[in-house]
């Protein structure tokens, strides 16, 4: 079974997409959107991306959210896949990395799931 490639997306990238009740999705802004969803449809992904998110101070060392039950490279291959869907953004600081959750991006996915208005 091939595992089609998700497309990356620009870290600043504008959040997309008006609430999916108020108009129909460009087929940009569906594949730009799938990317963000089809990366956090992965429960390891999706509780590195919570751990993330919940850390205190707004970032996340990868040495205090690793332990999700996999494997070191495991946990840097689902970490680059959230990068690449433009969900999280990283620095370096000497041996470490740093994670934060690119806020644009979710309040994006956020507004696009907004079903009251």
């Amino acid at each position: 079974m091939s595992n089609p490639k998700v497309p990356v997306l620009e870290p600043d990238a504008a959040p997309c997409c008006p609430p999916i009740t108020s108009a129909e999705l460009s087929a940009e802004d569906a594949v730009r959107m799938a990317a963000m969803f089809k990366a956090l449809s992965d429960p390891v992904r999706l509780r590195l991306f919570s751990r993330v998110a919940s850390h205190p101070g707004g970032e996340a060392c990868v040495c205090d959210i690793q332990d999700v039950g996999v494997s070191q490279p495991t946990v840097s291959h689902h970490l680059k896949k959230l990068r690449e869907a433009g969900l999280l953004t990283s620095e370096r600081r000497g041996t470490w990395v740093y994670y934060r959750v690119a806020p644009s991006v979710v309040a994006g996915m956020a507004a696009l799931l907004d079903l009251s208005r």
